[in-house]
């Protein structure tokens, strides 16, 4: 596989995602038009968003600014906490393309679960997200930190089974329950925080097997994910970063390699970000 091609990975609704994306979380809204227009020049064509990041109408600038016919560029948003009653996730979801300024995103998604707030009503809000597909306005639309117990809801309640669950997966935790349940029922995982906010980078394992094979640590973890067949999309402002972030597919693991760190994983002591079955954060 040449160095810069990024399969696509089919979605269960006929639709198709790039498994390697650029993800623009805790990038000032200032320097996300930038970031973006750069990783749209190295050749990243999947961008993630979020209402809850405050910077959606920057990577929609990007876009525009970059020449690139809308249609090439899978953009991915996700509905903020604050706005889970169905009436609020109608005018939000509005608020997100007025932001980007398009007719429609490729991916949208319930950012958190929050089953110990709306009376642990997600349901509800999933079904508002199956108007937005029907409609074309999203044409894929999945969950984000949902767990087995979430997905199972809306497995017994809802018509539409998710297209992919972002969740937390690297390493030091694997998150293998969630990833297997994901599995079973044709929902692609896609996996934030990718390199445990940077901590597995320094591991002896990782830094033994980058040696070994050629690659920063970074492209190693990055290229644990794909093999495992989840979507990941590392953020950085830095240009070199972003550049060795997109070289992951030119290059294999073995099963040895893929085996040694597998061992890191930490179970839920590994976990870096909230446990979604109480995160309960709604923005001011």
């Amino acid at each position: 596989m040449a160095a810069n091609t990024i399969p696509d990975i089919p979605l269960n609704d006929g639709n198709t995602i790039p498994q390697l994306g650029f993800g623009v979380f805790q990038i000032d809204p200032k320097e996300t038009a930038e970031a973006v227009g750069k990783a749209l020049e190295i050749g990243y064509r999947h961008i993630d968003t979020a209402e809850m990041y405050g910077n959606e109408a920057e990577v929609g600038q990007a876009i525009r600014t970059s020449g690139l016919d809308r249609g090439e560029v899978f953009v991915t948003s996700k509905l903020s906490n604050a706005f889970h009653r169905p009436d609020d996730a109608r005018t939000a979801f509005e608020s997100t393309l007025q932001a980007l300024k398009f007719d429609y995103v490729d991916l949208f998604l319930i950012h958190w679960p929050l089953p110990t707030l709306y009376d642990g009503d997600f349901v509800s809000t999933w079904k508002v997200l199956e108007e937005f597909q029907r409609d074309d306005r999203a044409r894929s639309i999945g969950v984000s930190n949902f767990q087995v117990p979430h997905l199972g809801r809306l497995a017994a309640e809802a018509e539409v089974v998710p297209a992919v669950n972002q969740i937390e997966v690297h390493p030091y935790f694997r998150n293998e329950e969630v990833r297997a349940y994901d599995k079973a029922h044709s929902i692609l995982t896609e996996a934030w925080s990718p390199i445990a906010q940077g901590k597995v980078l320094d591991d002896p394992t990782i830094v033994d097997i980058a040696q070994e094979v050629g690659r920063t640590p970074a492209q190693v973890v990055l290229r644990w994910h794909v093999q495992r067949g989840d979507i990941v999309f590392p953020k950085s402002v830095t240009p070199r970063r972003m550049e060795e972030n997109f070289h992951i597919f030119d290059f294999e693991l073995d099963d040895a390699a893929m085996d040694r760190i597998n061992s890191l994983d930490k179970g839920e002591a590994g976990r870096q970000g909230p446990n979604p079955d109480t995160f309960d954060y709604l923005p001011a």
